[in-house]
């Protein structure tokens, strides 16, 4: 059933005249007259009395009229109700992050996602910078922020956000506050590493390896997993460890470590988001993403 003839048709009957319907509908009068027309012959009955001054319904037409008025109410109720879900972002969101991005970045920013939308909900994964990886390959996570990049034809990255790589130490540490820590000195103090794979590990063991200085030339105590672990030994005293900026800010706020930074060493990095590249991208990722930069974006300012 074309529910423009019918939408016609009752505006014939409740505005009593074609012209004054066709003004309503903003269509011609003789569109209005074809679409009735069209709507009888379907029928096959006679719907309006045309003998008068006025338009009126014959009693076949009051039975259609009322069945018509119920099918356009249903048709625009249907079209509101979609209208409302394109405008509703909503949906489950699996994530993972390495532990730099994962540890207070993407929990601040998925915590603020859902105050604008209260109907998303996510679940993030903190792993390793390769596992996360993995995972996105091998559709277990639709997205990844992870510390560096790990090339492959069927993924994609992009950068997210940026960060610094800095000396984490303990509370009243020689190196404290210090930005001129020599590669010597680093040499001579206790190093706590985080375990292989992580992007902090990565990005620190290629930059020292472009200063002549080998994992291997250092003092290394303890590999202790990932970043928590690594920063906790820190803040016991063990020794020192390379970590996120951004992961530790709590932490050097509450006087649990202070940090300190290698002279020379060019330690920043983007954190980058990591997807499948031949998936179409869902609704609720898109939405997430835009969000973020939005949110990055003011803070970088």
């Amino acid at each position: 059933m074309d529910t423009r003839q019918l939408a016609a048709f009752v505006a014939v009957v409740e505005r009593g005249s074609f012209s004054m319907a066709a003004d309503d509908l903003g269509v011609t009068q003789p569109a209005v007259s074809l679409a009735v027309r069209s709507l009888e012959k379907r029928l096959g009955a006679r719907l309006l009395d045309r003998s008068g001054r006025q338009v009126a319904p014959t009693a076949a037409g009051r039975a259609v009229l009322i069945r018509a008025q119920r099918m356009l109410a249903l048709e625009q109720e249907l079209a509101d109700t979609l209208r409302a879900e394109a405008d509703t972002v909503g949906g489950h969101l699996a994530i993972g992050a390495s532990t730099g991005p994962g540890a207070r970045l993407l929990p601040r920013l998925l915590v603020g996602f859902r105050r604008v939308h209260p109907e998303a909900t996510a679940a993030l994964r903190i792993d390793a910078t390769q596992d996360v990886i993995d995972r996105v390959l091998a559709r277990e996570l639709e997205l990844g922020v992870v510390g560096a990049e790990r090339p492959h034809r069927s993924l994609e990255y992009q950068p997210f956000a940026a960060d610094e790589i800095v000396l984490a130490v303990p509370t009243g540490h020689a190196f404290a506050g210090r930005d001129d820590v020599t590669l010597d000195e680093l040499r001579r103090v206790p190093m706590v590493l985080q375990q292989e794979g992580s992007g902090v590990r990565a990005l620190t063991e290629r930059e020292l390896r472009n200063h002549g200085v080998r994992l291997r030339d250092l003092d290394v105590v303890a590999e202790l997993g990932l970043q928590e672990s690594a920063v906790t030994a820190v803040a016991e005293g063990l020794g020192v460890t390379f970590t996120s900026h951004d992961s530790i800010r709590n932490e050097i706020a509450l006087g649990y470590v202070e940090e300190a930074r290698v002279a020379g060493l060019e330690l920043r990095r983007d954190y980058v988001l990591v997807r499948p590249a031949s998936r179409e991208p869902s609704r609720l990722a898109e939405a997430f993403l835009a969000f973020s930069r939005e949110e990055l974006a003011a803070a970088a300012t």
